[in-house]
């Protein structure tokens, strides 16, 4: 699979559901690209993946083995279903409904919180009313 060149266009968000995962889109791009030299300053297998990665005890470093094959998104997505912790499609669901409301303005660790208030300050976002994936959507929107 040809990777996305994230020096030109943002990665999908992580928003996108695909197979009833939230991330998995926006990681397996940030993934291609990383294996590609086209990163652009996106980390893969970074705390946001790892939501996904810890959720269904996949390692990151397989995931990427994986990817480094030519695996298309479907690959990856079967990769994700066939590994790890096997999880139904009512805990993916719940999973998912729980990411996507990722909260770090009330996260108890205060490097994170102090993080992501200052970002939503420099996007003219309200920390109290911006979710994770909503920040990351506007990052993207901002630099491309």
């Amino acid at each position: 699979m040809e990777a996305k060149d994230l020096t030109k266009v943002a990665p999908r968000s992580a928003k996108e559901i695909m197979g009833g995962y939230a991330i998995l889109a926006r990681a397996i791009d940030k993934c291609r690209a990383t294996i590609a030299g086209t990163a652009n300053g996106y980390n893969f297998d970074c705390p946001v993946d790892n939501m996904l990665f810890e959720f269904k005890g996949i390692d990151g470093e397989a995931f990427k083995t994986k990817a480094s094959e030519g695996a298309s998104d479907a690959d990856l997505l079967a990769f994700i279903n066939e590994n790890g912790t096997p999880k139904t499609d009512e805990e993916i669901a719940e999973w998912s409904a729980k990411a996507m409301k990722t909260d770090y303005h009330n996260h108890s660790d205060a490097g994170k919180k102090a993080w992501f208030d200052g970002e939503c300050t420099r996007l003219n976002l309200d920390p109290e009313k911006t979710f994770l994936f909503d920040y990351l959507d506007e990052d993207d929107r901002v630099s491309y």
